[in-house]
Formats: structure tokens, C-alpha cells, sequence
């Protein structure tokens, strides 16, 4: 159990990294982009098994988070005006 909320923390924290790079704005933090990561990949997943595409692997998991994570970014700036 323990191994599994580590590595989405850690999956959560290189897709938050890595959406702030692609969106170009202002960064959340650690905390921040941990939590926009994993709240991408839930996203992210969902999506993903709507269009019924699957995959596996630490890889995967990160593109999915981290495009996950760059909808809920742009959808919160498109609410907020941000962006």
C-alpha cells in the first residue's frame, strides 16, 4: 500500500512539473504540482478509458497524468481567466 501512494505522489509530481513547463505559467509548487498531477491522472484516466485506450507502465502513466493535468490546468484558467 505504502508503495503505491508513492509513486503517485511521484507520478503526480513529474506531471505537475511538467505541465508548468508546457503551459508556461506561473508554478503551483511542490505541493501544488503534486496534487494538479495526480488530480491530471484521475482525469487523465478517465478520459483515457472514455476514448478506450489502454496502456501500462510508469510511461504511460506519467503522459496520461500529465495530460490529464493540462486540462485541468486550462480549464481552470479558462473559469478564472488566468490565461
Amino acid at each position: 500500500m505504502g508503495h503505491g501512494i508513492l509513486w503517485w505522489i511521484l507520478i503526480g509530481l513529474i506531471a505537475g512539473f511538467l505541465t508548468g513547463k508546457i503551459m508556461k505559467g506561473e508554478g503551483y509548487g511542490v505541493i501544488g504540482d503534486i496534487v494538479i498531477g495526480i488530480l491530471g491522472a484521475i482525469l487523465g484516466g478517465w478520459l483515457m478509458s472514455f476514448f478506450h485506450v489502454g496502456g501500462g507502465g510508469i510511461i504511460y502513466s506519467i503522459i496520461v497524468a500529465t495530460l490529464g493535468a493540462i486540462v485541468l490546468t486550462w480549464l481552470y484558467r479558462l473559469v478564472t481567466n488566468k490565461g
